[in-house]
């Protein structure tokens, strides 16, 4: 069973720069798409980023230009490193996967195995 445990969130100024982690354990497919995504209270979740099993990378329109996702395969981590942070950043960040015999096409809105996530606040 893949489990998943975000850290690396915390507060911080606006145009200052954050770097999540992913640590993931148990059975995975390292094929699978791989996604970070984020939810403010009363909102629904959006999609932040996706990087899918050749290294392809999918990123929301919000974020283009300033954030990265990255996978380490021999570390089992996935990373989402955040630049020229916004106030409106400010969410809970939540990474995702699929179990490994789940074989979809990597777009947001396919995963069903999520992390506990953990809190980003931007301060203007």
């Amino acid at each position: 069973q893949i489990q998943l445990m975000e850290s690396g969130g915390g507060s911080v100024q606006a145009g200052g720069s954050l770097r999540l982690s992913c640590s993931v354990s148990g059975r995975r497919n390292r094929m699978a798409c791989m996604g970070w995504f984020r939810q403010v209270p009363g909102r629904p979740r959006e999609g932040v980023a996706l990087i899918d099993g050749d290294g392809k990378t999918t990123y929301g329109d919000m974020v283009k230009g300033r954030f990265t996702i990255a996978k380490d395969d021999a570390r089992n981590t996935l990373d989402l490193q955040m630049n020229s942070l916004k106030p409106e950043d400010t969410a809970m960040y939540y990474c995702a996967t699929n179990p490994p015999e789940v074989d979809v096409r990597c777009v947001f809105g396919v995963h069903s195995i999520w992390g506990q996530g953990t809190q980003v606040t931007v301060a203007s």
